[in-house]
């Protein structure tokens, strides 16, 4: 595992191929989905935006479950649905954004949330051409963050929870804060697929509003 370079950023099909390095090195872990709790799946999904690679992220419509939280796309899997599968159907349904599973460039830990699920991210990296189409009645806003910003020194960010233990915020630009576990996973991303260090993230605090 190695952390991505200069020229990784300007040359999709070398970035794909480290992006595929660092997960392909990386010791994965699943968690067992017992009963009560339902499976999930999302992706982070790498794509050009102004000249150099992003990853999408989503902020929900301000109706339905998790409510104006962001997030990324994704979503519970339907009944015998793989996880692979729901993520990118999930994918193309939120954003319109369409990927083959040849486009997965690996997977990353399982998280189990405290409201009841076990999500597992996908990392998909897209080749053919990316126009994003929000569907609005799940989606409120789309947003593209450069994997760049993902690798600055200043993330994450460490508050204190109501309880006194440390609680993860990953500050992505003014008025973007995000927490577990959307923030969890992206801090995951950046750590294994684009800094090569095998950090992980299950001990990671929710926040009371994202529990809903």
């Amino acid at each position: 595992m190695s952390t991505l370079k200069e020229a990784d950023f300007a040359d999709p099909s070398r970035l794909e191929a480290a992006l595929r390095a660092n997960l392909a090195a990386f010791e994965r872990r699943a968690v067992p989905v017992p009963e009560g709790v339902r499976s999930a799946a999302v992706c982070l999904t790498v794509v050009p935006f102004r000249d150099e690679p992003h990853v999408l992220v989503i902020k929900r419509a301000p109706r339905g479950r998790n409510a104006g939280q962001w997030a990324l796309p994704g979503g519970r899997l339907d009944e015998a649905e793989s996880a692979e599968e729901a993520a990118l159907r999930e994918l193309a349904e939120e954003t319109g954004v369409e990927a083959g599973p040849e486009e997965v460039a690996g997977l990353l830990d399982d998280f189990r949330t405290d409201s009841g699920f076990v999500i597992t991210p996908l990392v998909v990296v897209p080749r053919g051409p990316v126009l994003p189409r929000p569907d609005p009645k799940e989606v409120q806003s789309l947003h593209h963050v450069p994997l760049r910003r993902l690798m600055k020194p200043d993330l994450p960010r460490w508050a204190t929870a109501p309880d006194g233990g440390p609680l993860l915020q990953m500050p992505l630009r003014a008025g973007m804060v995000i927490h577990a576990p959307t923030g969890a996973l992206l801090w995951q991303f950046r750590e294994v697929a684009l800094l090569g260090r095998a950090t992980r993230v299950d001990t990671v605090t929710q926040p009371e509003f994202t529990r809903r």
